[in-house]
């Protein structure tokens, strides 16, 4: 697939997926889902994946230009839309075997706020907010914001987001512990890309099993986030990473990690 939407680019063992339609302030339109969908399919041997957006802001939204199909309703169309793109990439995004850095530059607004959150790590720039416009344009919510927002910060302030609709500046969002980290503007991609190489350098099947986990635990009993535990630490424990790992304490040196 030609990519007219999106860009995918590799810097070592780092990819870097951007947002790129300045016509639509990056809206996640069906279009670019679809390719995104696609790209997730394609990192190749990366073992870090930045995601951004390229130009004032993150990602703008849904695309409310989308067109209807005659004789079909507005929210028929938003449903076909999310069950054929949106959510097969989103559903891509979670199974990743890497640990996934989003970079928020500017404005990250109604869908384009849970695929930020989505993210391992989100880093925002100072200047950029995040806005669950759904409300505003007489729409309920996508993406993934029910299951995201309250896991995040709870019940109460998610509520307040989703249906009050206000602003919230990234300092707000990082004091509410919805993201990881606000930086400056200006070294935002910077800072993204060199958590991204840490990370890449790092056990990378054992953060791949991580993050599965801490998914499957916020939705399981606690017998079943122990058995997941356990079957974590089976395959984690059998890698060539913590067979380095054990070597190198024995050998007293730093170890190397392979993402084997």
């Amino acid at each position: 697939m030609a990519y007219e939407r999106i860009l995918l680019e590799f810097e070592g063992d780092v990819a870097i997926l951007s947002l790129n339609h300045a016509e639509t302030r990056n809206a996640l339109s069906w279009a670019l889902a679809a390719e995104l969908c696609d790209a997730l399919d394609k990192l190749g041997s990366a073992r870090a994946l930045v995601l951004t957006g390229t130009g004032k802001g993150f990602c703008s939204g849904g695309d409310m230009s989308s067109e209807v199909a005659e004789g079909q309703g507005f929210g028929d169309m938003l449903k076909q839309g999310l069950d054929q793109t949106v959510n097969p990439a989103l559903r891509k995004l979670a199974a990743l075997d890497i640990p996934v850095i989003c970079a928020v530059n500017g404005a990250a607004a109604g869908a384009g706020v849970p695929l930020a959150l989505s993210a391992d790590f989100v880093l925002a720039g100072e200047s950029s907010f995040f806005f669950m416009a759904f409300p505003n344009v007489g729409l309920a919510l996508d993406a993934g914001a029910s299951w995201l927002l309250p896991r995040l910060i709870g019940t109460a302030r998610a509520t307040e987001a989703l249906i009050l609709s206000e602003r919230i500046p990234a300092a707000k969002a990082q004091d509410w512990g919805m993201i990881y980290k606000v930086v400056p503007d200006a070294d935002l991609l910077a800072e993204a890309k060199a958590l991204a190489a840490r990370l890449a350098a790092g056990p990378t099947v054992a953060y791949g099993l991580i993050r599965k986990a801490i998914r499957a635990g916020q939705s399981s009993s606690y017998d079943a986030a122990l058995e997941c535990e356990v079957e974590a630490q089976r395959v984690s424990g059998n890698s060539n990473d913590c067979a380095e790992a054990v070597s190198a304490f024995l050998e007293k040196r730093a170890p190397v990690f392979r993402g084997e």
